[in-house]
């Protein structure tokens, strides 16, 4: 049974028995591990290393860091299948999609081997007579993390590499549902040479976060999770003086045109819908038909779905695993309910005996006819139920994208460029995908939606990370003329 700690400052930290919680297998419903949540003193030991550790950290020098972190990124490489075995036994996504998830993140310490080329500032000389003009990017402080459960491994290293690389120190908080690959994490940071403080792991639920949230010696935060809780982590951080970045729920569509290749389309809302159950903020979840295309683009995904093999993570044949948890099986079949009695046709029922199986699992379901009226509609399932809304023209389709309030991602299907050209510029969602269903952008550029998919004005790693996690500093300087007695006292002066 592993026992999952808190790490602070290089040492595991362990609260009373009281605090501890049970970590389940979703596909099989046994507990695998058990977590300890922290107390308010926990929280206040991790800020308080952070704290004392930032002086020395944001002191080292760019080579030291840039050491440091190819070390780390070495050992990720290395221990890249035990993450993610850990993730697939703990969210029960498929290995090859754990898999992918650690890839991702890989990309990310790539990006941040690279920080001393991002933060190079800019310098203007003679502004003045003898007065220089010059930028810097300084960090910030005591950085904190808060991660959601279906990236425990991706997410973090969204954020931690670029914090560290800037030289602020870092806290972070993930899911307790499945926290043992994060764990996992701060132990090849410390094993990569790290100082002692550098990066600390706190676990804990609501009451951590709000903890740190308010916590005096936190100047940062980064969050990812559902729209209602960003809000208020951002308004919570920011109203206590606190930079915050957070980023929430979606609602992704994907606009198919008549002119697009039915199969390349359909391939693409399968994988963009079902793959890890559902559970990614930039899983398709609403496939907009226009026009004539839309009997045989459902007839395809039909077809698709209905061979699609679901199971455990661990099987090699399952393309599909459980849901994360009993609550969310429960409430995703809600939705499906909620779905049939307003009036959409329920083409696959994922309501099926894999009920019955141990573990969350529920099947997948395609919903045709539905209206953006419909709870299936407005509401973020975060599961595998795919929803069919027909038009008849490409206008509507982008009127309906700007309507929604979620603005994460957006992606068309089409062979006219002329038409994707003018989707990219119009559709309302801070990631465009053009025959690409899943738009994430690679690791050296930013991650981020609009409307109620982003709270706050900057994106995730890549350019905007390494400035979310940095401040400017403007520095005019004088060195008069050793050989001259003048002073200038003028600003600016025109000789």
């Amino acid at each position: 049974m592993r026992r999952i700690q808190h790490r602070i400052n290089g040492e595991i930290v362990n609260p009373s028995p009281d605090a501890a919680n049970e970590v389940l297998n979703p596909a099989t419903g046994e507990q695998v591990a058990e977590i300890f949540l922290a107390t308010e003193r926990e929280t206040h030991l991790a800020v308080a290393s952070a704290k004392a550790a930032f002086a020395d950290w944001r002191n080292s020098s760019v080579a030291q860091r840039t050491k440091l972190l190819y070390k780390f990124r070495n050992l990720v490489m290395e221990n890249e299948m035990r993450l993610a075995e850990l993730i697939t036994e703990e969210h029960g996504k498929v290995l090859e999609d754990a898999r992918g998830e650690v890839a991702r993140g890989i990309e990310n310490i790539e990006y941040a081997c690279g920080f001393a080329e991002a933060l190079k500032g800019a310098y203007s000389e003679q502004v003045s007579t003898g007065v220089d003009v010059y930028t810097l990017r300084q960090p910030v402080g005591v950085c904190v993390g808060i991660t959601p459960f279906n990236f425990p491994v991706m997410v973090p290293l969204w954020m931690l590499p670029n914090a560290i690389a800037c030289g602020n120190t870092f806290i972070l908080k993930p899911s307790d549902k499945n926290p043992s690959a994060p764990s996992f994490l701060i132990e090849l940071i410390q094993e990569a040479g790290f100082p002692d403080g550098v990066v600390n792991l706190v676990n804990g639920q609501e009451e951590t976060v709000n903890q740190l949230l308010c916590h005096p010696d936190v100047d940062a935060i980064s969050f990812v999770g559902s729209t209602p809780v960003a809000r208020h982590v951002y308004e919570t951080g920011t109203a206590h003086g606190k930079r915050v970045q957070a980023l929430g729920g979606a609602k992704n569509h994907m606009v198919v045109l008549p002119d697009a290749d039915i199969n390349l389309a359909a391939d693409a809302a399968v994988s963009a819908a079902y793959g890890s159950a559902g559970e990614r903020c930039m899983a398709i979840s609403v496939v907009v038909a226009v026009g004539e295309v839309a009997d045989p683009l459902v007839e395809a995904i039909s077809e698709r779905i209905t061979k699609l093999s679901i199971g455990p993570g661990t099987d090699p044949d399952s393309q599909m695993g459980p849901l994360i948890s009993r609550e969310h099986r429960d409430r995703v079949v809600h939705y499906i309910e909620q779905g049939q009695k307003e009036g959409a046709r329920v083409v696959i029922d994922g309501r099926s005996d894999l009920l019955d199986l141990p573990g969350f699992f529920v099947g997948v379901t395609l919903l045709d006819h539905v209206s953006t009226s419909m709870e299936v509609y407005k509401d973020e399932i975060f599961g595998p139920v795919l929803c069919v809304v027909r038009v008849e023209t490409f206008d509507e389709a982008t009127e309906i994208i700007a309507a929604n309030p979620y603005g994460n991602g957006a992606a068309i299907f089409t062979r006219d460029g002329s038409t994707a050209r003018q989707f990219q510029r119009d559709a309302q969602a801070g990631m465009i995908g053009i025959n690409v269903p899943i738009p994430v952008p690679v690791g050296y550029h930013s991650f981020g939606g609009w409307k109620d998919s982003l709270f706050g004005d900057t994106a995730m790693y890549g350019p905007e990370g390494i400035h979310f996690y940095t401040r400017q500093k403007v520095v005019t300087s004088r060195w008069p003329d050793p050989t001259s007695s003048q002073i200038d006292l003028g600003f600016p002066r025109n000789d």
